[in-house]
């Protein structure tokens, strides 16, 4: 029989921003993992397009020092 799985925290939606993975522990347990929202990345702000060269970041990791200056920047 397979193995029931509840949320770890307390939003209990299958929304946007609540999405899991499903993995499986070394005690051979499955569990919810939380994952991120995939980032789009730079725009241009005159033309719109997407900004090469810069990696696609949530924006909080763009001001926290994930990056250095050098990689935030063409």
């Amino acid at each position: 029989m397979v193995q029931r799985l509840t949320y770890r925290r307390r939003h209990s939606y299958a929304t946007k921003s609540n999405q899991h993975r499903v993995v499986k522990t070394p005690g051979g347990k499955l569990v919810y993992q939380t994952t991120k929202k995939r980032a789009s990345g730079p725009k241009c702000p005159v033309t719109g397009k997407r900004i090469q060269g810069i990696p696609h970041l949530r924006p909080t990791e763009y001001k926290r020092s994930r990056l250095p200056r050098n990689r935030r920047t063409v």
